[in-house]
């Protein structure tokens, strides 16, 4: 499969490194679970959670130390065509905001205890964070390809050396997240293709727009694709063709990190989109995944669902930036508190609950 799709030596090599969930830890974790002194299951999604991340992580000791949230910031040229309320100059203001701590998602992880990483793949201005742009912006693929295939090839790779950076400055666990006006309207074309949906079901109103923007935008993202032609069995030629630089650096921060058994939390809709792109190149990196919330783009729910997945929270959010994935991880803390502390049936010498058939 890799060598048809034409992958850099790095996205082969990190691609084979990928393993399964170690399922002896998830039933290690599942037992234990079972045994502390509360009713089965009654923390629901959240024990499931947990018990995937010990998965990934290949031991039932979860950590959830060592944690960083990475803001992808990148600029697209499809707002050319009137797809956003806002103009390009938002994602500058908020990248220098995410840096200096005035954002939500840098509030969040204050609060939370997570470092904060804006990486600049692709702004069309300069801003003081860190910077990895592979160009200033992509084209408007209404009228040509959003980027080379090299272009997405090296996005990819940015995303994969970065995961191997956190891991080897201690991280257990990351968080994606984005910041660039128009990426609603790449995820959308990105996931209608993937998964062949019509745009009209799969697209919405973004930051904010009006019945007559949402058709707007849904007409030409329609047309671009129609345009474009990017072929659906290769997730790398959909991101040249109609994606955007953060959906490619997520999807290769996803893979390095699922070579490295880093469970990596989800934001909203645009970073499941890049875990869609890095599941149809990896599918053993869906593992890895942690959904955190539906957000109210309706592809949200679309694309979770192509994973098999379901999202915890269910809040109607929409900020990007990762809120979610950190709101998430700050409820996992407290989870993770149960599942050390609690003692078991045994401990206070009570019958344990017994499994009840479905």
């Amino acid at each position: 499969m890799t060598t048809e799709l034409k992958l850099t030596p790095l996205i082969e090599e990190t691609i084979r490194a990928v393993r399964p969930s170690d399922r002896q830890a998830e039933a290690y974790t599942k037992k234990r679970w079972d045994a502390i002194a509360k009713p089965l299951n009654s923390l629901g999604m959240f024990e499931d959670i947990l018990t995937g991340i010990a998965g990934t992580q290949r031991t039932p000791a979860v950590s959830l130390h060592g944690r960083t949230l990475v803001v992808f910031c990148a600029d697209n040229g499809i707002v050319e065509e009137q797809v956003s309320q806002t103009g390009q100059d938002v994602t500058a203001k908020v990248a220098a905001n995410l840096a200096c701590e005035q954002a939500t998602a840098a509030i969040f992880c204050r609060e939370a205890g997570v470092k904060i990483m804006p990486v600049d793949v692709g702004m069309v201005q300069d801003v003081a964070i860190r910077t990895e742009k592979q160009a200033y912006g992509t084209k408007n693929f209404a009228a040509t390809d959003a980027m080379s295939r090299d272009a997405a090839l090296h996005t990819i790779e940015t995303g994969i050396r970065l995961a191997k950076e956190r891991a080897e400055a201690g991280d257990h666990i990351l968080m994606i997240g984005e910041m660039g006006i128009g990426n609603t309207s790449t995820s959308s074309a990105v996931a209608s293709v993937l998964l062949g949906v019509p745009v009209s079901r799969i697209t919405g109103r973004g930051a904010g727009l009006s019945d007559t923007g949402l058709a707007h935008k849904r007409e030409v993202l329609t047309k671009a694709i129609d345009a474009r032609r990017p072929d659906p069995a290769d997730p790398v030629d959909v991101l040249a063709k109609v994606g955007g630089f953060d959906i490619a650096a997520m999807t290769g921060l996803i893979i390095g990190a699922a070579a490295l058994q880093i469970p990596v939390i989800l934001d909203g809709f645009i970073s499941a989109v890049g875990a869609l792109a890095a599941v149809r190149l990896c599918p053993a990196a869906r593992d890895c995944l942690v959904p955190s919330h539906s957000s109210s783009e309706p592809g949200a729910d679309i694309v979770l669902n192509a994973l098999q997945m379901q999202a915890p929270l269910q809040a109607d959010m929409r900020p990007g930036e990762g809120c979610g994935a950190v709101l998430l991880l700050n409820m996992l803390d407290m989870i993770l508190k149960i599942y050390q502390e609690m003692p078991t049936f045994e401990d206070i010498a009570i019958e344990a609950y017994q499994p009840y058939p479905k």
